[in-house]
């Protein structure tokens, strides 16, 4: 091959991969895909089911996908009962390796909710991010842990240590907090502080047997109401992936949806599964954020007090 054609060669290739730079500093819509569904007793059917729908949503061009809190298993935290312990796993480990080839065959961003060992007798409820390249990103360790009847997670997990983290991927800058933590306000403006663009909120949420239709409209307003909250405060997206079905006592409701930054509700799931899909432009948040600069006219110098459990009359 002669020097000029080779120079011309290069001089092509530089060309094409300078425009698929620019294309993917200009081109920020992204699609979020929800994987909503039913767990039950055995874990191998429960990952396999996950595994199809996460295949049929990337054959739906879905760029980042989040599945439920806990989406091994089904929600054990509804009692007290030692052997649960047994579905903690570590990761890396099998688990993420095998979604790390996933995420790279269908070049998708996965997030992961599950039951993690850290060590002998400490555990945490987590999230682990992978890259479309398949690469292990890190984890959410959820800092707020509930304990209410049905939900008694502050038997099983420890509050996380890992802080607030936003994970740099290849589609955008993703936030990654888990269900409890969605009615904080201060973990949702952190989160957001730290860059993410869009928020996931991995749930499980649902009905007691005690608690009728209208309280359950009530509870659902809610738990919609402060999440896009925080879009709106924010200026950024909010996804939240529910479960569904019913689960010895608790029925959990799903109504998976995406908000985007004005609050607006993107798409939303009903009670039966499904696969969410939602598309986010991420270049609407600069003007979102310029319509309503709330960063702007934050007062930080008088915030002192909101790391106070209670502020007494003064």
């Amino acid at each position: 091959m002669s020097y000029t054609k080779s120079l011309y060669l290069l001089r092509l290739c530089l060309h094409i991969l300078h425009q698929r730079k620019d294309k993917l500093m200009t081109d920020k819509s992204i699609r979020v895909g929800l994987i909503q569904n039913k767990c039950g007793a055995d874990i191998s059917k429960n990952v396999e089911h996950v595994i199809s729908k996460i295949e049929e949503a990337a054959r739906n061009q879905a760029n980042v996908i989040c599945l439920q809190e806990l989406f091994t298993t089904t929600y054990f935290c509804k009692e007290v009962k030692e052997v649960y312990y047994d579905y903690a796993e570590s990761m890396p480990g099998s688990l993420s390796d095998r979604f790390s080839e996933l995420a790279k065959k269908y070049n998708i961003v996965l997030i992961l909710p599950y039951f993690e060992r850290a060590a002998a007798g400490l555990y945490f409820n987590s999230a682990a991010v992978i890259d479309a390249d398949g690469s292990y990103m890190g984890k959410y360790r959820k800092m707020h842990i509930p304990d209410d009847p049905g939900f008694y997670e502050k038997y099983y997990f420890t509050p996380g240590d890992t802080g607030f983290k936003v994970f740099n991927t290849q589609y955008g800058k993703i936030g990654v907090l888990i269900c409890w933590d969605q009615w904080f306000p201060e973990a949702a403006r952190i989160t957001a502080l730290k860059g993410a663009d869009i928020i996931f909120y991995p749930t499980a949420i649902g009905t007691l047997p005690e608690e009728g239709k209208e309280e359950k409209r009530k509870f659902l307003n809610a738990w919609q109401t402060i999440q896009k909250s925080h879009a709106v405060a924010n200026g950024c997206y909010v996804a939240s992936v529910n479960r569904v079905g019913t689960e010895d006592t608790i029925s959990f409701w799903g109504h998976s949806f995406v908000a985007g930054p004005f609050g607006e509700t993107l798409a939303e799931a009903g009670e039966d599964e499904d696969i969410l899909i939602a598309e986010c432009d991420f270049s609407k948040i600069e003007t979102q954020r310029r319509t309503w600069p709330f960063f702007r006219d934050r007062r930080i110098d008088s915030y002192e007090g909101i790391q106070r459990r209670y502020i007494e009359n003064e």
